[in-house]
């Protein structure tokens, strides 16, 4: 263990690291008895995995990560699904939905994969989550809940929690509706008949067979057993049980889940369990400001973040202010690309302290690259919108130029251009709308082409800046963002834009000239 790293750690304020020395605290630095520390993350597979669902995973691994620059205590990390669960409502996002109408209340590894690539719709809702993961080289073991209720792994504390039936009841009921009081039990046969999670009330437990009796569907009495997967567990009950059957010790959960956490906390307790090291996070809104769903499919899926940005981006995006409720559409991605650039530049120069609180390094886990692409993203978008680009040649061509690079382009920035593009397709392009100067307008851009021309060879982007500035100032704009925004309105076709400087410097002072000309011309209106 590096001693120094781990002194300056300690006494960071990058929340992953608080998080880290909590949990240590917990644990008065000692190994736990199954001789690692377990942290755990849980998703319920009755939609397609979100945004929300890869962000748990991946900020638990930020803390897991801290944890080990602070500790010699072996970590392990479990990916696990609900995948027993009853199948209660379909998603408005998938197809064959009739078919899918048919298996209600079943469990989610007995309904049909409506995409008919996989067994089930839990396993393809379990696959496109492990592919993420997968994809970000993260270390994990996944868990079905299925296979561990059927392989016995929860026998013992779900025998326990038969022993505690009553104990366990009295804490739930008061947190119920009248209603639900008069239907609830933690225990929800497996119907032998139909296959269904039955959620029925219990007539009669027998803790010396650790049988439950109930009445099904049929009107019939049935005696079944708790164990061997012929009977699942509410869901906030289920939650602790698993919590005591695999000894986790830390766990994190979002906003909307604090109750029920608080519930499951007395329930591990009764059952002589201890309740996970918890971190509430806030949640992600979609566009307009309602929390993200899996049935309803609002936000952003994974697929849609990184179809335009990073993989980095996308981990940034859920470094940052976990705390705080973000807004999470297409619109929050050039930004978070951008972000992520300027803070692998800035690392380069931080002392280890500084380091340490970069969104970087823990992306990285401590191995920050070296490269940092030329252009940024958002300059790709605008050099894309202006020359209503379709390829990538097209960016090459003035990159290249830019950068003196006459080569092919690095991977990097390859990569960069081939998701500005696709980013410029979707969502620029559709809206731009280019004003019509006045005579007014064209006099100052007339004034600009003049200032140009003189400069046509120049590279330096203050420079160029310089003169964009002085016909804004010649031509009376009192404020010069109403100059700014003229520009970008006039030849990009925006409300916003880039530095117009660095973004001439780019384009190339002769091209931008062609486009002032078309402009007063009226030839880019549409």
């Amino acid at each position: 263990m590096d001693e120094n790293l781990k002194y300056i750690a300690e006494k960071s304020n990058a929340w992953p690291f608080q998080e880290a020395l909590r949990l240590l605290k917990s644990l008065n630095g000692k190994t736990p008895k199954k001789g690692y520390v377990l942290f755990e993350t849980g998703y319920g597979p009755s939609g397609l995995p979100h945004i929300g669902t890869f962000g748990e995973v991946a900020r638990t691994i930020l803390v897991k990560n801290a944890f080990n620059v602070l500790s010699d205590i072996p970590t392990k990390l479990i990916a696990f699904s609900d995948d027993m669960d009853g199948f209660r409502k379909i998603p408005d996002n998938v197809p064959n939905q009739e078919m899918l109408a048919l298996h209600i209340d079943k469990p989610l590894t007995s309904v049909p994969d409506p995409f008919e690539e996989y067994n089930s719709f839990a396993e393809h809702n379990n696959a496109k989550l492990k592919s993420f993961l997968n994809q970000f080289q993260f270390e994990y073991e996944f868990k079905s809940s299925t296979a561990c209720y059927k392989n016995g792994d929860f026998d013992e504390v779900l025998i326990s929690i038969l022993n505690n039936y009553e104990k366990i009841i009295n804490v739930i009921l008061p947190t119920l509706g009248k209603d639900r009081k008069a239907t609830y039990s933690p225990f929800l046969p497996i119907c032998e008949a139909t296959g269904r999670v039955l959620q029925v009330p219990i007539n009669k437990i027998n803790t010396e067979n650790n049988t439950i009796q109930y009445t099904n569907e049929d009107g019939k009495s049935v005696t079944t057993e708790v164990t061997r997967g012929k009977c699942k567990l509410q869901w906030k009950v289920d939650w602790a049980m698993r919590w005591s059957a695999l000894d986790v010790n830390y766990e994190m959960n979002g906003k909307d889940l604090t109750p029920s956490f608080d519930l499951s906390k007395n329930i591990v307790r009764i059952i002589g369990g201890k309740p996970p090291v918890n971190m509430v996070y806030e949640l992600f809104l979609d566009q307009n400001g309602e929390k993200i769903s899996k049935s309803k499919g609002n936000g952003l899926s994974i697929e849609e973040w990184l179809a335009y940005g990073t993989d980095e981006s996308l981990s940034l995006y859920m470094f940052q202010n976990p705390k705080r409720a973000k807004r999470l559409y297409f619109d929050s991605i050039p930004k978070h690309v951008d972000e992520y650039s300027r803070y692998i530049s800035s690392a380069k120069e931080q002392d280890l302290e500084n380091r340490l609180k970069n969104p970087v390094w823990h992306i990285h886990n401590g191995n920050i690259p070296s490269t940092v692409q030329d252009i940024s993203y958002s300059m790709l978008l605008n050099l894309a919108s202006v020359c209503n680009a379709t390829n990538s040649d097209i960016l090459w061509g003035f990159v290249s130029k830019y950068t003196n690079n006459t080569g092919n382009p690095d991977t990097l920035m390859s990569n960069l251009m081939d998701k500005a593009l696709q980013y410029y397709k979707d969502f620029i392009a559709p809206s731009k709308k280019y004003k019509k100067p006045n005579e007014q307008e064209i006099e100052a851009l007339t004034n600009l082409n003049q200032r140009l021309a003189k400069i046509k060879n120049v590279k330096d982007p203050e420079e160029i800046q310089s003169e964009v500035y002085e016909t804004g100032k010649k031509y009376d704009y009192i404020e010069l963002k109403d100059w700014f925004s003229c520009l970008y309105q006039i030849l990009l076709g925006q409300d916003q834009g880039p530095r117009m400087g660095s973004f001439i410097a780019i384009y190339g002072c002769k091209e931008m000239i062609e486009l002032i000309n078309k402009a007063i011309k009226g030839e880019l209106v549409n």
